[in-house]
C-alpha cells in the first residue's frame, strides 16, 4: 500500500494529486518518488523516457514501488505520434490510415494491441486517441492525427479505438475537446481559433466525443483553443462553459477531464503556467499536463504552490481542487481493477496489416516494380511538435532491405527539385512527401521533378489532398514505420 510522508496536508497532497509532470532520463529520478510519497498521483511519460520495452517495464515498476496505484501516462497515439518507437517508428499506422481502410473492428484490433503492448510495460493511461474531424485541410498539428474529415467516420473509429484500448486495461484519453480539427494554427505555439456557429460545432466536433464518452472513455483530453461559440473570452482548457456546462453538463461525462499540456504556448504564453493551471481546475479539469517542455520539480512546486495559494485566497474552492483529486483517484482505483478482456492470439503484427490495407496506388500506366536500386528523395517539411524530429519517417529504410544499394537524401525549401536530379545521378527517383497540398516549395520540387524525370515515383505520407501525379504514387495516409515498409513492398512488388 501507499504510504504517504506525514505532514504532508489535505490540501497540499490534493494539489499534488491532480499534476501529471514529466520528468528526463530512463529511471525515476529522487525527486519524483519523493513527490509520489507526499501525494503526486501521475506521471507523464515521452520518448526521451524510453529505451525499450524492458526498460519502461523496470521504470514503471520503480514508481509503483512507490506508490502502488500510480497513473503512469504516455502519448501514443500510434502512426506519427509515437513514445514507445520513437527512434525506430511506429508498428502501428495511426488513426488517418484506420480511417482510409473505414473497418471499426480492425481499428479496435489495432488500440486492443496498442493497449497490450503499453500494460505489458506497466503503462495504464494512454492520451489517445484524437477525436478531432480534420475539416481544415490547412491544419498543421492534427492531419494524419485525425481519423479523416467526415464527421460519421471519425465517430465511429474514435468509439472503435476506445473500446480496444480499454479491453486492455489502458484507459483512453479521448482529445482535443472541443475539436482541434478546424484550426490553422499549432496551439504548441499560438491560439488557435474555431470560428464555427454552435449548430456546426455539435454536429462536427462535438459528436466523435459523444461516441467516444457512449463507449466509456475513461478520460478526455482538452484543447487550447478559443471557439467564440462557445466561449469568446476563455479558450476550452479554461473555460466553465465549456468544461463544466458542455462536457460535464450537456454530453453528461463523468469521467476525467486532462489539460493538453500546460506550457504549450497558447496557454503559457498568454496566462502563465501557475495562472493557467489554477484556472483549469477551477474551470473543471481534474489533471494538469506539464512536461513535455519543463519536467523538473521546480515545476511541480511552482504549480502545487499557486493551487494551494488560489484556494488559499478564496479564488479556487477547495472543493473543487478536492473533487478534482478524487476523479484522479478514482480512474487510478479503475486501472487497478480492470480486467483485459480475453482475446485471441496471432494480432501482433496487426498495424502492419492494417497499414498495407490503407495503402491508394494509382499509376499513370501499369507499373513495373523496381529490380534496381532507385535513389529516395525525402522532401521534408518541420516537424510540428506533437510529432517531433526524432522519429524516423519514409520509405527509405524498407526500400533498402528489399533492394539493397538504395540511396537516400533529404530535400527542403527552394531548389529542392533541382538537388535531387543532381544527386540522383540518372537513377529512378522515389520522392517521399508529406502533406504536398501545404507546402508551395514540395509542390515546385515535385513539378521539377516530373518534367525531367515523369517515371518519378511519388509517396505521399502525409493527408492525400493533392493531385496524384507520377509514374505511381502510393498515398499511405500516415508516416509510420509500417506505412513506409507497406509502400515499399509495392513498389519493389514484394507485397505481403
Amino acid at each position: 500500500m501507499t504510504t504517504f510522508a506525514s505532514g504532508t496536508d489535505t490540501l497540499t497532497r490534493d494539489a499534488l494529486t491532480v499534476l501529471q509532470p514529466g520528468f528526463t532520463g530512463t529511471t525515476a529520478p529522487d525527486w519524483l518518488l519523493r513527490r509520489l510519497g507526499e501525494g503526486l498521483a501521475s506521471v507523464g511519460l515521452f520518448g526521451r523516457n524510453i529505451a525499450s520495452p524492458e526498460q519502461l517495464a523496470a521504470l514503471t515498476a520503480q514508481l509503483r514501488g512507490e506508490r502502488d496505484d500510480v497513473l503512469v501516462a504516455i502519448d501514443e497515439e500510434g502512426g506519427d505520434v509515437t513514445r514507445l518507437e520513437v527512434r525506430a517508428g511506429s508498428s502501428f499506422p495511426g488513426n488517418h490510415a484506420l480511417g482510409a481502410v473505414d473497418d471499426v473492428e480492425l481499428t479496435r484490433e489495432v488500440a486492443a494491441e496498442l493497449g497490450r503492448r503499453l500494460a505489458a510495460c506497466g503503462v495504464n493511461l494512454n492520451w489517445a486517441p484524437s477525436a478531432d474531424v480534420n475539416s481544415n485541410p490547412a491544419n498543421p498539428v492534427i492531419g494524419v492525427r485525425s481519423f479523416g474529415a467526415d464527421t460519421a467516420l471519425v465517430a465511429r473509429h474514435t468509439a472503435a479505438y476506445v473500446t480496444g484500448l480499454q479491453s486492455a486495461g489502458v484507459a483512453a484519453c479521448t482529445k482535443h475537446f472541443p475539436g482541434h480539427g478546424d484550426t490553422a494554427v499549432d496551439s504548441h505555439h499560438a491560439m488557435p481559433r474555431i470560428d464555427a456557429d454552435a449548430s456546426t460545432l455539435a454536429d462536427r466536433e462535438l459528436s466523435p466525443f459523444r461516441a467516444a464518452i457512449a463507449a466509456g472513455s475513461r478520460a478526455v483530453m482538452s484543447a487550447h483553443i478559443l471557439v467564440p461559440a462557445l466561449d469568446p473570452d476563455h479558450p476550452a482548457t479554461l473555460s466553465r462553459t465549456v468544461l463544466t456546462d458542455l462536457l460535464r453538463g450537456e454530453l453528461g461525462y463523468t469521467g476525467l477531464i486532462v489539460t493538453d499540456g500546460m506550457e504549450m504556448q497558447a496557454i503559457a504564453a498568454t496566462y502563465g503556467i501557475e495562472r493557467g493551471s489554477v484556472l483549469a481546475i477551477a474551470a473543471g479539469a481534474d489533471a494538469i499536463c506539464v512536461g513535455g517542455g519543463l519536467a523538473d520539480d521546480e515545476t511541480v512546486r511552482r504549480l502545487r504552490d499557486a493551487l494551494v495559494a488560489a484556494v488559499r485566497s478564496g479564488e479556487l474552492p477547495e472543493a473543487r481542487l478536492a473533487e478534482a483529486a478524487e476523479n484522479v483517484r478514482e480512474l487510478a482505483r479503475w486501472t487497478a481493477t480492470a480486467t483485459p478482456a480475453a482475446e485471441s492470439e496471432g494480432r501482433t503484427d496487426i498495424g502492419l496489416v492494417a497499414a498495407r490495407r490503407a495503402l491508394r496506388p494509382t499509376a499513370s500506366a501499369p507499373f513495373t516494380p523496381l529490380t534496381e536500386a532507385p535513389f529516395v528523395a525525402a522532401l521534408t517539411p518541420v516537424a510540428n511538435i506533437a510529432v517531433g524530429d526524432e522519429t524516423p519517417w519514409g520509405v527509405a529504410a524498407e526500400l533498402a532491405r528489399l533492394i539493397p544499394g538504395t540511396e537516400t537524401g533529404s530535400y527542403t525549401g527552394e531548389g529542392a527539385g533541382r538537388a535531387v536530379l543532381a544527386a540522383a545521378e540518372g537513377r529512378r527517383v522515389v520522392a517521399v512527401v508529406r502533406d504536398e497540398h501545404r507546402h508551395p516549395w514540395m509542390a515546385t520540387a515535385l513539378d521539377d521533378l516530373l518534367a525531367a524525370r515523369p517515371d518519378t515515383i511519388v509517396v505521399e505520407m502525409g493527408v492525400p489532398q493533392a493531385t496524384a501525379r507520377g509514374a505511381l504514387h502510393i498515398a499511405t495516409y500516415g508516416a509510420a514505420r509500417v506505412c513506409g515498409r507497406a509502400a515499399a513492398e509495392v513498389i519493389a512488388g514484394e507485397q505481403g
